[in-house]
């Protein structure tokens, strides 16, 4: 039996430039507030709309009021700990009444499940979330920043772990905490507040306040139209406790580093040059840190976050420093009780079978990369083409290491057949927008009447909307519909592949895309290049050698 936790409500006090008390340094100057920038159109932050659930126990424990902040570097530790050799069953034995769960998807659109591959194999999407909220005394100790405590929590952290279809390369996205985004509509699942869906430049770390984690993976499968499987949190405790039980994870840094200002920001981080093993209260702080790092920035502090976790699953893989089955025992109970996962993750089976999966790929084929950006005043937004192509080749399940090659799905028609041309009903929607160019004007009126032409009396334009993609594409809601989208691509020329499920619409919608402003037929669809952005900055799994760059400012 589930117990929901008591709700907290509460407005987050956070003033400009504080210190590196937390997850992040606070805000930059100039800030007014969390959220949307002075000229943006963003919603306010409502409170943090959260609610949990603690599997097992059946009542004999009482809901939890407080609320755990995440951490992706102890999350990862947590599931791949449970595939380790001889830690699976100790999670069974020990913590199966300590996992909580939320809702998954609190917005309106879903997107697609990928395509299954020749072996009937599919890709697995899991979203790792941190955290800034301090709420208790032990995650305050380590957050610090008083004033926030008890406040609702930001997504400071943000990232996307795929895992190939045939488990043989993993990939990681992170999302730098400055996005500003459009955050689409989110319900919260506890009252039923609605949080309407926000202007283009919103901070996506506050979509976790909006009803919870949930917002924030209906805000990634709308900027990303990657279908999510699962999402992981863990808490400012659990990276402290899991890091020490394993002995530590080795870092780099190129010259002596003091994280601290005059004003007394920063992270307190204090290394000599070269390679240390940091663990505890000190691996949080290396977790924490922008004061210091060449750059001083957010994406500083996401790169140094990749080093770590490479060098964390190295060693985890390695099994070094776990040597008697009480460390193992003591570690797997640390990791999965800091956990919180979405509902369709929260069962013991399911976490050590994930734990599995993810073992299976080698360090060398694993790529971590952050999402190509461009600065927009003090904050950033997604680089145009660049961030597009990296989500697609995730979307694809194309390795973002180069090596292998994905085989082309074999055309697969559908079970369903069409109805007749006259009796299909089609929206035509304008896709034509671009980052360069307007919309090819009249375009939805001129295909529909082309394909009334071809015999689809019912094919109807939809003048209401104003699209943006790249290559034409027909939709469908449902399985009974699936032929009938064939069936209009096959009379375009259009290959099956351009045929997409969609909960966005609700009939078959042909949108035509930038690819096609003008003709009265669609162009071939052009060899797409399946090579990761540069501006990604890809770091190997393997790559033992990668070292954080100390701002001079900062050595001693």
């Amino acid at each position: 039996m589930r117990q929901k936790s008591v709700r907290e409500e509460g407005a987050r006090q956070r003033t400009p430039h504080a210190s590196d008390h937390g997850w992040d340094d606070g805000l930059h100057e100039g800030e007014e507030r969390p959220g949307e920038p002075p000229d943006g159109n963003g919603t306010p932050p409502q409170g943090p709309g959260r609610h949990r659930h603690r599997r097992g126990g059946g009542g004999g424990r009482p809901p939890r009021r407080k609320r755990r902040v995440l951490r992706w570097s102890a999350t990862v530790l947590a599931v791949l700990i449970l595939g380790t050799a001889g830690a699976g069953y100790l999670y069974y034995q020990y913590l199966s009444n300590s996992l909580e769960t939320d809702d998954l998807n609190l917005g309106e659109h879903r997107a697609p499940e990928p395509t299954p591959n020749a072996a009937g194999q599919t890709p697995l999407n899991i979203l790792l979330i941190g955290s800034d909220a301090r709420d208790s005394k032990a995650n305050q100790k380590l957050g610090g920043a008083k004033n926030t405590f008890g406040g609702p929590p930001l997504a400071d952290v943000q990232m996307l772990l795929h895992l190939s279809a045939d488990r043989t390369n993993m990939s990681v996205v992170s999302m730098p905490r400055d996005t500003l985004l459009q955050v689409p509509k989110c319900t919260d699942p506890d009252d039923g507040k609605v949080y309407p869906e926000t202007g283009p430049r919103y901070m996506t770390n506050e979509s976790l306040n909006r009803g919870g984690p949930g917002c924030t993976v209906a805000t990634w499968e709308k900027l990303t139209n990657i279908h999510i499987d699962h999402f992981m949190m863990v808490d400012f405790s659990g990276v402290v406790s899991m890091a020490d039980a394993i002995g530590g994870v080795p870092v780099c840094v190129d010259k002596n580093i003091h994280s601290r200002t005059r004003e007394g920001k920063g992270s307190g981080l204090k290394l000599k040059k070269g390679t240390t093993e940091i663990k505890g209260e000190q691996a949080l702080q290396w977790l924490r840190t922008r004061y210091g790092f060449e750059g001083g920035t957010d994406i500083s502090r996401a790169k140094a976050q990749h080093m770590y976790m490479n060098a964390l699953v190295r060693k985890l893989r390695e099994n070094t420093g776990l040597t008697s089955p009480n460390q193992l025992r003591k570690l797997a109970e640390k990791a999965v009780s800091a956990l919180t996962v979405d509902d369709d993750l929260g069962s013991p089976k399911k976490l050590y079978d994930l734990g599995n999966e993810l073992k299976k790929v080698s360090p060398g084929r694993t790529t971590m990369t952050t999402m190509p950006f461009e600065y927009y005043g003090e904050r950033v937004i997604p680089k145009p083409g660049d961030a597009e192509q990296l989500f697609r080749l995730v979307r694809d399940d194309i390795p973002l290491d180069g090596k292998g090659k994905k085989k082309p799905a074999k055309e697969k028609l559908s079970d369903d057949p069409a109805a007749a041309d006259d009796k299909i009903a089609i929206q035509v929607q304008n896709g034509t927008r671009s980052d360069t160019l307007a919309p090819a004007g009249g375009r939805a009126s001129t295909v529909a009447q082309l394909l009334v032409g071809k015999g689809f009396a019912k094919a109807a334009p939809d003048t209401t909307t104003s699209l943006a993609e790249e290559q034409t594409l027909i939709r469908y809601p449902s399985a009974e519909l699936e032929g009938d989208a064939q069936r209009v691509a096959k009379s375009l020329g259009l290959p099956l592949s351009s045929v997409k499920k969609s909960t966005d619409v609700s009939g078959v919608t042909l949108v035509v895309g930038a690819d096609w402003r003008e003709g009265d037929v669609p162009p071939k669809p052009k060899k797409k290049d399946d090579k990761t952005p540069d501006s990604a900055d890809a770091l190997s799994g393997s790559d033992k050698s990668a070292c954080m760059k100390v701002d001079p400012d900062y050595t001693w």
